[in-house]
C-alpha cells in the first residue's frame, strides 16, 4: 500500500536493516524521485550541526534533488571531518545507484552523538535499499528512520485542483531532543504537484514555521534537524494561483499532522498542552513567552499530573524577559478562567476545571494585555518515564 512519502506519484522508497542499531531493527532508508525534481529543505541552526546537515545544505542550494538517504541509530554528529567524508560517501553511493550526481542527493542521520558511523554497515544498507526501492515503500522507510519513537509517523492528504487530484505525503521521526529552530527532527514530505523550486521553497518554509517550529518536547534542539520537500510534478499541467494555495495548504496539513504525532510521542509523554499566547508586545515576544512557559519544568510536571496550577504559569511568565505586566495577566484552562488581572478568579465548577486539566490535550490560553502579538505551540509534559529513558541508557 502506498502511504507516506510514496503516496504521491513519482516516488519510490525503501527501509532496510543495515546493522547500525544493536537491536537489529531497520535503520536505513532511501526516498527517491524518478528523476531530479524541484526540492527544498530547512535545517537546524545549531552551532554544532552534524556533518550530514552541512553536506545537505550545500547539495540543496541548486533547488533540485533526486533522493534523500537517512540512517538511524547513529547521528554522525560531533564527528569532524571524517564524519563529513562519511556523509559525502553516502551521497556518492546513492548517486551511483541512481545514475545522478552526488550533489543531487541529500543525507540525514539520527541517533547517538559522537560516535563514528559504521560505514561498512552503512554501505551494505545503501546497497540493500537501492535494490529494494518500491512505489509502496513508504511504510518501510517510516520505520527505518525511527530511534526512540514509539511508532512510525506517516501522513497523507489529497486536494482537487484544476489539473486533477494532487497528493501530498510525508514521514517523520522524533520523540526526544525536540525543540525546533528553523527545521526540526527529521521529516521528508513529497508531492506530485508540478511546483517549481521557488514554490517548493516557499511552501516548505511557510509550513514549517507554523507546524514543526511550533512544537517542543523537552526544549532541546538537535544537531541533526532536517525537513525536506520534493515535488515530482507527475500530476502535470499549469497550476493556477488558487491551485498553488490548495497544494500549499495540503503540505501544511501533512506537516502539522506529523508535528503533532511527534509531540504526542514525546519520550514518556502522558499528555500534551496546546498553548496560546495573546496580547503580547509582538509576535516574537508571544512565541518567546509560549516556549518559556511550556518548557518550564514545574509547569510540565503540573501538566503531567493534571494539576491546574496556574501559579506555576505566572512564575514562569515572570522570567521571560518580555513585557509581562503582572496586573494584566489572564489565564484560562479548557475555557475556564483561572486568573484575571494577575489574580485568582473564584471557580464555580472546580470539577470541570480538573477534568479539563486531565484531558489528553489540555488547552491553555494566556493573555498579557500589552499588544497584538500572538503565538500558538504544542508541548509535551514531563514524566518520570522521560527521566528514566534519558538516564538509563545512551540515546
Amino acid at each position: 500500500m502506498a502511504v507516506g512519502v510514496t503516496f504521491p506519484r513519482g516516488f519510490t522508497a525503501a527501509g532496510v536493516t543495515a546493522g547500525i542499531k544493536a537491536s537489529g531493527r531497520p535503520d536505513l532508508a532511501i526516498i527517491s524521485a524518478n528523476e531530479s525534481v524541484p526540492a527544498a529543505a530547512v535545517f537546524t541552526r545549531s552551532a554544532t550541526a552534524a556533518p550530514p546537515v552541512l553536506v545537505s545544505q550545500g547539495h540543496i542550494a541548486g533547488g533540485t534533488t533526486r533522493a534523500i538517504v537517512i540512517s538511524s541509530g547513529n547521528a554522525n554528529a560531533a564527528t569532524g571531518e571524517p564524519g563529513r567524508r562519511d556523509a559525502e560517501r553516502m551521497t556518492t553511493l546513492v548517486a551511483a545507484g541512481l545514475g545522478c550526481a552526488p550533489e543531487q542527493i541529500l543525507v540525514a542521520s539520527t541517533g547517538v552523538i559522537g560516535v563514528p558511523l559504521p560505514m561498512d554497515m552503512v554501505e551494505q544498507g545503501i546497497a540493500f535499499a537501492l535494490a529494494g526501492l518500491q512505489d509502496d515503500g513508504g511504510a518501510d522507510a517510516a520505520v527505518a528512520i525511527t530511534t526512540t519513537d514509539a511508532a512510525p509517523k506517516l501522513a497523507e492528504r489529497e486536494v482537487e485542483t484544476s489539473i486533477g487530484t494532487i497528493r501530498v505525503g510525508g514521514i517523520a521521526k522524533g520523540a526526544g531532543m525536540i525543540r525546533p529552530d528553523l527545521g526540526t527532527m527529521i521529516a521528508v514530505v513529497t508531492t506530485d504537484a508540478p511546483l517549481d523550486s521557488q514554490q517548493t521553497e516557499q511552501a516548505l518554509r511557510d509550513a514549517v514555521d507554523s507546524t514543526f517550529n511550533c512544537i517542543t518536547v523537552d526544549g532541546c534542539t538537535s544537531t541533526s534537524d532536517t525537513v525536506a520537500l520534493l515535488a515530482s510534478g507527475v500530476c502535470a499541467g499549469a497550476l493556477t494561483a488558487g491551485d498553488v494555495g490548495l497544494v500549499s495548504s495540503a503540505i501544511h496539513a501533512v506537516c502539522e499532522d506529523l508535528a503533532l504525532q511527534i509531540v504526542r510521542d514525546g519520550e514518556g509523554a502522558h499528555r500534551i498542552a496546546h498553548w496560546t499566547v495573546t496580547g503580547a508586545k509582538n509576535t516574537e515576544e508571544a512565541r518567546i513567552v509560549a516556549y518559556a512557559v511550556a518548557e518550564a519544568q514545574l509547569v510540565r510536571c503540573a501538566l503531567n499530573g493534571g494539576d491546574p496550577n496556574w501559579g506555576r504559569i505566572v512564575a514562569a511568565l515572570g522570567v521571560t524577559g518580555c513585557s509581562v505586566p503582572a496586573e494584566r495577566i489572564a489565564i484560562t484552562l479548557g475555557g475556564h478562567t483561572l486568573c484575571r488581572d494577575g489574580m485568582a478568579v473564584e471557580i464555580a465548577d472546580l470539577a470541570a476545571v480538573n477534568e479539563a486539566a486531565a484531558r489528553d490535550t489540555v488547552e491553555i490560553a494566556i493573555d498579557l494585555g500589552v499588544g497584538d502579538g500572538a503565538a500558538s505551540i504544542w508541548a509535551s509534559d514531563l514524566s518520570k518515564l522521560y527521566v528514566e529513558l534519558n538516564a538509563e541508557y545512551t540515546t
